[in-house]
C-alpha cells in the first residue's frame, strides 16, 4: 500500500470514526487549536466542523474557564503536571448560542510527528437515558414526600405543645378584661392575670425555640472540601433537567480560598437550592445571568454571594425570606430558603438576601475555611 492510499485509509477511517462515535469527540493541539470535531459534538454544541477547526477550544467553554484555558494548558507543557488528563469530571460547556449546559468529560493525550494532541470525549449529562432520569424524578418526589411529612410532623408537635399556654394566655386576658369592667377590682388581681399571661406567653416562646434547637441540632460531619469543586458539581446538578437552555453562567472563585472545613453535602443542598431559585426567579427575564462568586470574610471565613438577573425581592418577602411557609414561588412550600438557613448555621456560618444594583437579587452565605487566608 502506497502512501498517497495509506493516507487516504487512515483519513477516511477518522472520518468514519467521528462520524459514528456517540460521545462527543473533539481533538485539539497543544495550543488549544481544534483539531477535529465529531458529528456528535456538531448536533451538542450547533457548530459545523468547518466552523471551529483551526479555532481555540476555549470557543466552547463558558466564563471563567474560557479566559484561562490557555493557561492551564501553558502551564501542562511547562510543568507536565496532569490535572483532568486521564480522569472524569463534572463541569459546564457552552453552546453556538450562548446557553450553557452540564457535561461529563474525559481527556487523553497522544504524542504525533507534529506535537501533542489531546482528546476530549463529552456527554452531555442532560441527554441521559430517560430511565435515570425517572429515578432522579423518584428520589426527589421522595424526598418532597419526606420533608412533607417532617413538615406535618412538626406542625402536630407545635401544636400540641402550644396548646397549653395558649389556652391559659386566652383565660388570664378575659379574666383581665373583666377585671377591667368591674367598678370595684383589685387592681392586684389585675396584675396577677396580666403577670401570668406574659408567663404563659414566655413558655410559648421557649417551646418554639426549644424544637427549632431540637431540629437544627444534627451532627455535622466537617472534613476539607474544595469549594471549587463543590460549586461545580452542584451547579452542574442544578442545571441538570432544569430545562432552561439559555442560562449565562459566571463562577467567579477566589483561588487563596478553596480548602473549607464544611459539610460537602449539606454545602452542595444549599448551593442547589439558591441555584434552582435563580432559575426560577428568571423565568420570564429577558436576560438569564447566574454569577457565583466567593471572597474571604471576617474571622476565616469565606464568603459565597449567588446571583441573578430575576425581577428582584420586594421589601416585603425581604424581611421574613427565610422564614418558613415564606415563598416568592406560585407553587412553592416556602421551606426551601428556611432548610437553607439552618444548614449555614449548622456550618457556623449565617446567610442573608440583598437586591443587586443592576436588578435581580443575590444571596450571599459564609461557611469557614479550613486555614486563614494570607493577605
Amino acid at each position: 500500500m502506497n502512501a498517497f492510499v495509506k493516507d487516504s485509509f487512515n483519513e477516511g477511517h477518522l472520518r468514519s470514526i467521528l462520524a459514528t462515535v456517540p460521545d462527543a469527540m473533539v481533538v485539539i493541539d497543544d495550543r488549544g487549536r481544534i483539531l477535529s470535531f465529531s458529528t456528535a459534538a456538531e448536533r451538542m454544541f450547533g457548530f459545523s466542523q468547518a466552523e471551529v477547526v483551526g479555532e481555540n477550544v476555549s470557543l466552547l467553554m463558558p466564563s471563567p474557564d474560557r479566559e484561562r484555558h490557555d493557561s492551564y494548558i501553558e502551564r501542562y507543557r511547562q510543568t507536565g503536571q496532569k490535572h483532568i488528563l486521564g480522569t472524569s469530571r463534572v463541569m459546564t460547556a457552552r453552546r453556538r448560542d450562548g446557553s450553557t449546559f452540564p457535561i461529563e468529560l474525559s481527556v487523553g493525550e497522544a504524542k504525533t510527528p507534529e506535537g501533542r494532541v489531546f482528546t476530549g470525549f463529552i456527554r452531555d449529562m442532560t441527554e441521559r437515558q430517560s430511565v435515570e432520569r425517572r429515578m432522579h424524578e423518584l428520589q426527589n418526589e421522595l424526598a418532597r414526600v419526606a420533608r412533607v411529612s417532617a413538615v406535618g410532623s412538626l406542625t402536630t408537635a407545635l401544636a400540641h405543645e402550644l396548646n397549653q399556654p395558649l389556652a391559659a394566655i386566652t383565660n388570664y386576658m378575659e379574666a383581665a378584661q373583666e377585671l377591667v369592667d368591674t367598678k370595684d377590682a383589685d387592681p392586684e388581681d389585675l396584675r396577677d392575670a396580666v403577670s401570668s399571661a406574659a408567663e404563659q406567653a414566655l413558655r410559648a416562646a421557649k417551646i418554639v425555640s426549644r424544637l427549632r434547637e431540637f431540629i437544627a441540632r444534627g451532627e455535622v460531619s466537617r472534613r476539607t472540601e474544595s469549594l471549587k469543586k463543590l460549586v461545580r458539581e452542584a451547579t452542574a446538578l442544578a442545571l441538570l433537567g432544569s430545562g432552561k437552555h439559555e442560562i449565562e453562567m459566571c463562577v467567579a472563585l477566589d483561588p487563596r480560598a478553596d480548602a473549607v472545613n464544611v459539610d460537602g453535602v449539606n454545602v452542595q443542598q444549599i448551593l442547589f437550592n439558591l441555584v434552582r431559585n435563580a432559575l426560577d426567579a428568571m423565568e420570564d427575564a429577558p436576560l438569564k445571568r447566574i454569577e457565583i462568586r466567593s471572597r474571604p470574610a471576617a474571622g476565616d471565613m469565606i464568603q459565597l454571594t449567588i446571583s441573578d438577573t430575576g425581577p428582584g425581592l420586594s421589601a416585603e418577602m425581604a424581611d421574613n425570606l427565610f422564614e418558613p411557609f415564606r415563598s416568592t414561588k406560585r407553587s412553592g412550600m416556602g421551606l426551601g430558603l428556611s432548610i437553607c438557613r439552618t444548614l449555614v448555621e449548622a456550618q457556623g456560618g449565617r446567610i442573608w438576601a440583598e437586591p443587586r444594583k443592576e436588578g435581580g437579587s443575590s444571596f450571599a452565605f459564609t461557611v469557614p475555611l479550613a486555614q486563614p487566608v494570607n493577605a
